[in-house]
């Protein structure tokens, strides 16, 4: 009896659905799993003091071995607890901005099931044209942000940013759930002008628009694609610790110190991201 024209033999289903299951499963040595460890600690302390630990942890996902699209979604999952722990860590800084989180916290929970999805449904590199410009943009918020704040003295500005900042903030979770690169770097530069506001307590509610994203598109990826768990597993041991380590150092960081450190690691972010 002939094969339907129209179904797949069952030893290629068979091979496609073997294929698929073994994605996330990678021989990872011990040295390797030090090194993935370790980039974690690194991705924590950076996710919290300003972001882009994924321009990290990512490549070295790859390095090791895991596909594209399992090494991004499994960094998504296992840099979670390092966000946070480096909220927690900032906890002082939160005080007083409860009704700030309510009212952002949905847009980046909004974004971050948007972009979640596009993962799945778009090409890999489908934000690759976009996303420089996006940094870019951040990145000269954040340089002209005390010379914005005079100009914006005399105006009066929302305590929470008005539409403006929330429809930014989406956008932004929209870019986080999908890769999340530098994510913090744009909420950062939205903040920073929308907001009359100190640095550091804009840092503070980062953190926790920034922990949520990864948690609410890690959560979906568990249901939508490929883990590798060993990955996430290595992942989340090194980010709590960094996550500590980046709130103590943060912390400690003059305003100009921050912004300083925003631009090296938007800079960064744009220039690996052209080279992918």
């Amino acid at each position: 009896m002939s094969q339907s024209p129209h179904r797949a033999p069952p030893n290629a289903v068979l091979a496609s659905l073997t294929n698929r299951e073994n994605q996330g499963r990678v021989a990872v040595t011990a040295l390797e799993a030090i090194v993935v460890v370790l980039a974690g600690v690194f991705a924590g302390g950076i996710n919290t003091v300003v972001g882009s630990g994924t321009l990290v942890t990512f490549p070295v996902l790859m390095a090791v071995g895991y596909p594209p699209v399992v090494a991004n979604v499994s960094n998504s999952l296992g840099l979670v607890p390092g966000s946070l722990s480096g909220a927690w860590g900032y906890r002082r800084e939160l005080s007083g901005q409860a009704g700030r989180v309510k009212r952002l916290l949905p847009a980046s929970v909004l974004g971050a099931v948007v972009g979640a999805i596009l993962l799945v449904v778009l090409p890999e590199d489908a934000f690759s044209a976009i996303v420089p410009v996006l940094i870019a943009i951040a990145l000269v918020l954040v340089v002209a942000q005390p010379w914005l704040n005079r100009k914006l003295a005399e105006r009066e500005r929302h305590e929470h940013g008005g539409v403006a900042l929330w429809v930014g903030v989406f956008l932004a979770g929209i870019y986080g759930g999908y890769f999340g690169a530098a994510q913090g770097v744009l909420v950062m530069g939205l903040m920073g002008v929308l907001m009359n506001e100190h640095i550091q307590r804009v840092n503070a509610l980062k953190n926790v628009l920034t922990a949520f994203v990864n948690l609410v598109a890690g959560v979906l990826f568990i249901f939508i694609a490929d883990v590798a768990w060993l990955a996430v597993l290595l992942l989340a041991i090194g980010s709590v610790v960094g996550g500590q380590l980046g709130a103590k150092v943060g912390r400690r960081l003059p305003p100009a110190a921050l912004r300083a450190v925003i631009v090296v690691v938007g800079v960064v972010a744009i220039t690996q991201i052209l080279t992918r």
